[in-house]
């Protein structure tokens, strides 16, 4: 299972994983030290995990140009790269609703 995670790590595109990754680290920081912030990086994990498939889809689009004509396995493939990105901005979206939930004061 650990390959496996650091295989989509590097499928997901390093850059985008790691700022990503950067994000789920602050995250857990601002759970302890400032509780205001959680939705905040939340909702920014979402929206980076969106702008990077946009990021992802502009450039197989270039990409499919300059080759002209490519196969279905190959496309494919990229369209499964691309969706790693958003699907962890999204796991850390959840992650921070769920410490919310967690710090919010019951009654």
């Amino acid at each position: 299972m650990i390959t496996q995670l650091s295989d989509l790590f590097f499928e997901g595109s390093m850059a985008f994983m790691s700022i990503l990754t950067l994000l789920l680290a602050l995250l857990f920081l601002a759970a302890w030290k400032a509780p205001a912030w959680v939705c905040d990086i939340g909702n920014i994990a979402l929206a980076l995990g969106i702008l990077f498939t946009g990021i992802g889809v502009y450039t197989a689009c270039d990409d499919i140009q300059q080759a002209g004509c490519i196969s279905t396995s190959i496309l494919c493939e990229g369209i499964k790269c691309m969706i790693i990105a958003p699907c962890y901005g999204l796991i850390i979206y959840v992650v921070s609703r769920i410490i919310k939930i967690c710090q919010t004061p019951r009654i």
